[in-house]
């Protein structure tokens, strides 16, 4: 297909894309951020489920950077610590210190049951408890692991777009 056809093609259908959906409410003090958020991902010791859903959310289908996210590779630069996966001996320490260099105001979000309760791994060998027992948790995505369209929607509550 040439060129000069493609384009013609393109004028004559127009843009076809879905509308985003409706934005939902604005979590309670995110309104600082106005609109746009800097996201660390924190894996504290899963089975990388979780983290395979949340790599989901920021791929290309669910894309939720066109809603204002984004993953940063420091805690220093983040507005928002999304943490999965039970909590593990070796990761409390380091946890504790990511939350400390993250700036205020921040926000935590716990995905996953693991990171909620403990799940499955709550009695294991090397598991310290759930995220709750050593930072605060400010919003929870509950699931095994949680869809990709529910991790965008916590976080677009995080913008409110």
């Amino acid at each position: 297909m040439s060129v000069t056809r493609l384009t013609s093609l393109i004028r004559r259908s127009g843009r076809i894309a879905e509308q985003a959906p409706q934005a939902p409410a604005l979590f309670p003090g995110a309104g600082i951020f106005g609109g746009s958020i800097q996201v660390r991902f924190i894996n504290a010791g899963g089975c990388n489920d979780c983290a395979q859903e949340v790599a989901s959310a920021f791929g290309p289908v669910y894309d939720v950077e066109r809603y204002g996210v984004r993953l940063v590779a420091s805690p220093r630069h983040a507005d928002v610590l999304l943490i999965c996966g039970s909590v593990t001996r070796n990761m409390i320490e380091p946890l504790r210190r990511t939350v400390v260099a993250t700036p205020t105001p921040r926000f935590v979000v716990a995905v996953g049951d693991c990171a909620i309760t403990g799940g499955v791994f709550a009695d294991g060998y090397g598991v310290a408890g759930p995220v709750s027992d050593f930072v605060h948790v400010d919003l929870v995505v509950p699931g095994t692991p949680p869809e990709p369209a529910a991790i965008v929607e916590a976080l677009r509550r995080m913008t409110g777009r």
